[in-house]
């Protein structure tokens, strides 16, 4: 658990940082656990026979390794209450080689009443973001 209080929490304060590192083994371990075998997130030649430049990281594994720096920064993934964004753009993964994405996870938003924190997260990919209004909900 956690030491963050609600009360120490103020609005556009910046609570935590990650570095997400995505290699193509990264990708080969998702899609056997996640099911999703698509071609363009293993196969350069395949991705870019329909027009990408190489395979790309699932975005289900972008979006869910993002709100692992709220689960680090809250101590407890089950104080997360919703956690929503949309997909904004791809994250190119080199073969060989790893793609770096930084996620910034900001105070967007507190309601005293309810006791929770709006996280905002930014997720860059070569300063570009890719994940567009990624939002968690935090209940303290």
């Amino acid at each position: 658990m956690s030491d963050v209080s609600f009360e120490s929490l103020e609005v556009g304060q910046v609570v935590a940082t990650k570095t997400l590192r995505f290699d193509p083994s990264t990708l080969v371990r998702y899609a056997g656990a996640s099911g999703d075998f698509n071609p363009i997130h293993w196969n350069d030649t395949f991705a870019q026979s329909v027009g990408l430049d190489g395979v790309i990281a699932h975005g289900m594994l972008t979006m869910g390794s993002a709100v692992t720096v709220v689960e680090e920064w809250i101590g407890d993934q089950a104080r997360i209450r919703d956690y929503q964004t949309r997909f904004s753009r791809p994250v190119a993964v080199p073969n060989p080689g790893v793609s770096e994405v930084e996620v910034t996870a900001t105070v967007g938003a507190l309601d005293a009443e309810a006791r929770t924190a709006r996280i905002d997260l930014n997720a860059l990919f070569e300063g570009t973001r890719v994940l567009a209004k990624a939002q968690a909900v935090v209940s303290f």
